[in-house]
């Protein structure tokens, strides 16, 4: 039968096989004296992959190829031959259809089996009738199934069991690896690798193991994948944790509890209130309570799988709101210096008192003092910076109120606010009445003085006027151009400076002089 360079049977080729044999048939190996050698590429190969077997060194003067399967030259095992003097090529016995030979002696395998395992011979005519030889093998190997996760545990407890892991099926030439949340795997106190890492054993297992866990496997030619695996790992259940965590509430409100416990499966609930049980479920609520609810609230969870219970107690206590609170003073005007006291009345028990001063939360000074439950306010002395409006607060953990406010008035002691003025003070006090009397005995002096030069200048006025009016030296009294009279008078100041005290003379006196001058129309 004869053949051409084309495919030998319509299987399909895949891509790299294609461009392996488009570089192959533009390539022609260059006459060499080395000797003659053959390649498979790859030597591994995953079954329904392709392989070539490549020629290396072909020399020139060949006329023929002849490929053989396996290690012997006889009829029945031939597969192909090339005449390069004609350029065609003929099958033989050991032709499965799915190979094609190459110009330059190249054999490409496409679509191998693992029957196509082994060692493959190829034979050359040489144009003096000698023959030349090479050898060449590869190895088909399955492709891997896709491998599946067992146990032998389906449900492990925590802190008491342990867990191994199987990755299935076991096939030959495998590498195994495990993950867990994608992380690789190694061994460690409680992680245990066996059979070429097939099993996993997880020795005390805990919450945390539960997964997901992946098992790969690989070999030369191929890698397969596990689905994702989780345990389910029994614990709990832990102590539970009621809420809110309030332990006081309000009368006349609605009380809503939860409880929550971390637990696999999840825990059954119970409440008890008082030790008798109220609810067999998650949530506790009861409507409008009184202080007849106040008591022992306790949240009992149970795991049916492991057999553990665990309990958390919660005392609670409702209080009525407190009421308005007043403040009693035997007065509100007081003394600078003397004693204060307040005390705050209140109708509630177990309640905190503070005070308040002008809005604010009192400062204690050390004038003040507070009995034992803050009740009664003690002020002693009390200073006119006390002055205000002072309030009392009842509280307790579900309520609050301020007393009306009471208005104190400190009248301030005089004596002893002069007896507090630095000397400094008194010393300005006592510069300024001095030059206040000064300023006093000044402008009576001036005063008198006035008077007096007044009626000697009109006597004066007078005289020079009869004088004038005989010697006709002026205008007349109904002269347009009469000049204003003018009188003066002369204030003599005669200051005595004080003795030096080393000083026998007397300081000579200083006379001032004032001029006044008075007009008259």
């Amino acid at each position: 039968m004869e053949l051409t360079s084309a495919p030998l049977h319509n299987a399909q080729v895949s891509w790299s096989g294609l461009l392996l044999t488009v570089f192959l048939l533009t390539c022609w190996n260059s006459p060499t004296t080395a000797k003659v050698t053959v390649e498979a590429v790859p030597p591994h190969v995953a079954e329904g992959q392709n392989v070539l077997l490549l020629v290396h060194n072909l020399p020139a003067e060949v006329r023929a190829f002849y490929w053989y399967k396996g290690e012997t030259v006889v009829d029945s095992n031939e597969i192909a031959r090339f005449l390069i003097s004609s350029s065609t090529n003929k099958t033989g016995p050991a032709y499965s259809g799915r190979e094609m030979i190459y110009p330059n002696g190249s054999l490409l395998f496409q679509n191998v089996t693992q029957n196509d395992t082994g060692v493959y011979m190829l034979n050359m005519i040489m144009e003096n009738f000698d023959y030349e030889s090479a050898s060449v093998q590869f190895r088909v190997h399955p492709p891997l199934p896709k491998p599946n996760i067992t146990t032998n545990n389906s449900n492990p407890m925590e802190g008491d069991d342990s867990v191994a892991l199987m990755c299935e099926p076991k096939t030959q030439n495998t590498t195994y690896l495990w993950r867990i949340n994608g992380q690789s795997l190694s061994e460690d106190d409680r992680l245990k690798q066996s059979e070429g890492n097939r099993t996993l054993t997880l020795l005390s297992v805990l919450r945390t193991d539960i997964g997901p866990y992946v098992c790969q496997t690989r070999n030369q030619v191929s890698t397969s994948q596990s689905d994702p695996f989780t345990l389910n790992i029994t614990y709990g259940p832990d102590a539970p944790i009621i809420s809110p965590s309030n332990i006081y509430f309000h009368s006349r409100t609605n009380l809503s509890l939860s409880c929550h416990t971390d637990s696999n499966p999840p825990a059954q609930y119970s409440w008890f209130v008082n030790g008798d049980l109220q609810s067999s479920s998650q949530e506790l609520f009861i409507p409008n309570i009184n202080t007849n609810n106040s008591g022992s609230y306790t949240c009992l969870v149970y795991n049916s799988v492991t057999g553990l219970n665990k309990n958390t107690i919660k005392n609670i206590t409702v209080l009525e709101p407190v009421t308005l609170p007043f403040i009693q003073v035997i007065n509100t005007t007081f003394k600078e210096l003397d004693s204060v006291f307040m005390t705050c009345y209140s109708n509630n028990t177990g309640i905190s008192i503070s005070w308040l001063f002008n809005g604010q939360s009192l400062r204690i000074t050390d004038r003040m003092k507070l009995s034992q439950n803050n009740s009664t306010l003690t002020i002693d002395p009390v200073r006119r910076e006390d002055s205000g409006d002072y309030q009392c607060e009842v509280s307790n953990p579900v309520s609050s109120k301020k007393s009306d406010p009471i208005q104190l008035n400190i009248i301030p002691d005089l004596t002893q606010g002069t007896a507090v003025l630095s000397g400094g003070a008194i010393a300005s006090i006592v510069v300024g009445a001095v030059a206040g009397m000064t300023l006093i005995a000044v402008l009576a002096y001036f005063l008198y003085f006035r008077k007096t030069g007044r009626r000697t200048d009109q006597r004066d006025l007078t005289e020079h006027k009869s004088s004038a009016s005989n010697h006709n030296l002026g205008p007349s009294d109904n002269s347009p151009t009469k000049v204003d009279e003018v009188a003066y008078s002369v204030l003599d100041f005669n200051a005595q400076q004080p003795k030096p005290p080393t000083s026998a003379s007397p300081s000579p006196r200083v006379t001032e002089e004032v001029y006044s001058e008075v007009k008259k129309k």
